[in-house]
């Protein structure tokens, strides 16, 4: 998740998503991951407090400023890169599971938040952005958040 000033995703030269001011929201699904846990990650995405209030500080929340949220799906972020010089890709969910979790978050986000953007599943995407602070951090679900 990156706190972003602008952010753009283009498949095969052509712009298939853009946001101003918000978050890029870089996703990867493991197996055991459910359409439950994508919804506690979106709650967690749409009120995590990255966004200055008037004091300057880091307590506003996505929902809290209207900004966008550009959701891009990155299976590499699952990548075991522990041995060798090349990355496994084992710990990453099946394409078929990983894509029905990832529809589910952007029809989930798309009915909570406005503006709502989307890259391409499974495409090879260029991803733009300008990452405002720079704020960037790993959301890793805890397993608790399957059975919530």
């Amino acid at each position: 998740m990156q706190r972003v000033r602008h952010a753009a995703v283009r498949v095969a030269g052509e712009e298939v998503g853009t946001i101003g001011a918000g978050v890029l929201l870089l996703v990867g699904f493991a197996p055991d991951d459910t359409p439950e846990r994508a919804e506690a990650l979106l709650d967690r995405v749409l009120r995590y407090r990255l966004f200055a209030d008037a004091s300057g500080r880091m307590n506003l929340g996505l929902q809290d400023t209207g900004g966008g949220l550009l959701i891009v799906s990155q299976f590499t972020l699952l990548a075991d890169t522990r041995k060798g010089l090349r990355p496994s890709f084992a710990p990453a969910a099946a394409p078929e599971h990983a894509r029905a979790l990832y529809d589910h978050l952007v029809a989930l986000a798309r009915s909570r938040h406005d503006p709502v953007a989307v890259g391409e599943f499974g495409a090879d995407m260029q991803v733009e952005l300008v990452n405002d602070g720079p704020v960037t951090l790993l959301l890793d679900m805890p397993a608790q958040a399957n059975s919530s």
